[in-house]
């Protein structure tokens, strides 16, 4: 499938818990920085942290938005953001259905 839009994102970030995930989700979409934001309740993170090698259960957050707005979604993120180092990944989206897509950036517009 060839590449229908090639500025859309994916945006992984993990959270401390399903309230703040859904807190900064809806902050995020509602100032337009995404246009969706779907909170995976629980996983497990196993990273190293200060020395050790650490274990939490954490929220997962998803974030679709568009190229054009990674850096300033960002920069709120951390700004809202519970975590001294918050993740922070950014996926490219392949393909993915043109409906879809134009809502997503539709989505982003202000108005």
């Amino acid at each position: 499938m060839p590449d229908n839009n090639p500025s859309a994102r994916i945006v992984l970030t993990t959270t401390a818990n399903p309230e703040e995930a859904s807190r900064l989700g809806r902050t995020l979409v509602e100032e337009r920085l995404a246009a969706c934001a779907t909170v995976i309740p629980s996983v497990q993170s196993i990273y190293h942290w200060q020395g050790e090698v650490e274990s939490s259960t954490e929220a997962l957050l998803l974030l679709k938005t568009a190229l054009d707005q990674v850096a300033a979604l960002e920069a709120r993120l951390h700004a809202l953001h519970s975590y001294q180092t918050p993740e922070f990944l950014v996926l490219r989206v392949e393909a993915g259905s043109q409906p879809y897509l134009e809502w997503m950036h539709a989505s982003l517009l202000r108005s």
